[in-house]
């Protein structure tokens, strides 16, 4: 088999990092996209991945990105896209720069990421294209108005790309992670019952085994939640 290439819009800690472990010991070839590249260096050390900065805000800069990585790898097999920016606020002092912020990074980068990435991926025909939601991506909370915001857009523009691309051989799927991801959110010692927090090795897990999913069976949204979380 041919070895993968995965792209990570976004790249940090928690689900980036950990999808990062799990596509390395798949055997994947990691790139990590991000602003500040510098924060990224331990987990490039450990994955062996590539690490790029890049504004995913910048339709230029994301080409530039995709440009390395077509240099140095190929077109990539798989592409995340991770990116959020969590503004929150009453309505009447909201900034609107930083809500546009907000919606820039969270909404619109999406689709300068997935414009980038289905135009290498539609030369081949295959590839997969995942969007990382949250609950804000069908419930809209007080004070998360801008987050929740860019997360409904990115779930129209997975939406229509999935009906788009998927007769095209391209793989596109939205995931909601409905609940707090324990390396974002879970504190030492914390009361409450066991796996409050959803673990995102395991997340890492379910992505992963999307993208290998047969093409006659592709999931196009996913729910994950831990057992204790409502709907």
């Amino acid at each position: 088999m041919t070895q993968e290439t995965a792209v990570i819009v976004g790249a940090g800690k928690g689900l980036s990092a950990a999808l990062a472990r799990r596509l390395a010991k798949d055997g994947f070839r990691v790139v990590l996209v991000a602003r500040d590249v510098e924060k990224l260096a331990p987990l490039v050390a450990e994955t062996g991945g590539h690490a790029i900065s890049a504004d995913a805000q910048s339709p230029q800069a994301i080409e530039a990105m995709f440009a390395e990585v077509d240099r140095t790898f190929g077109p990539p097999d798989l592409v995340v896209f991770n990116a959020a920016m969590r503004y929150r606020g009453p309505i009447e002092v909201l900034d609107p720069a930083d809500v546009m912020d907000a919606y820039a990074v969270g909404a619109f980068a999406g689709f300068v990421t997935a414009q980038a990435a289905a135009r290498r991926m539609l030369q081949r025909g295959s590839g997969s294209i995942f969007f990382t939601g949250a609950t804000a991506s069908v419930k809209a909370m007080p004070h998360s108005v801008p987050f929740a915001m860019a997360k409904f857009a990115l779930r129209a523009l997975a939406q229509g790309l999935s009906r788009e691309l998927g007769p095209r051989g391209i793989h596109v799927a939205h995931f909601i992670i409905d609940g707090g991801i324990s390396s974002s959110w879970a504190t030492q010692g914390e009361a409450g019952p066991p796996d409050k927090w959803l673990d995102p090795a395991a997340i890492a897990e379910t992505y992963l085994a999307v993208h290998r999913q047969h093409r006659s069976a592709w999931t196009a949204e996913m729910e994950l939640r831990p057992w204790v979380e409502k709907f």
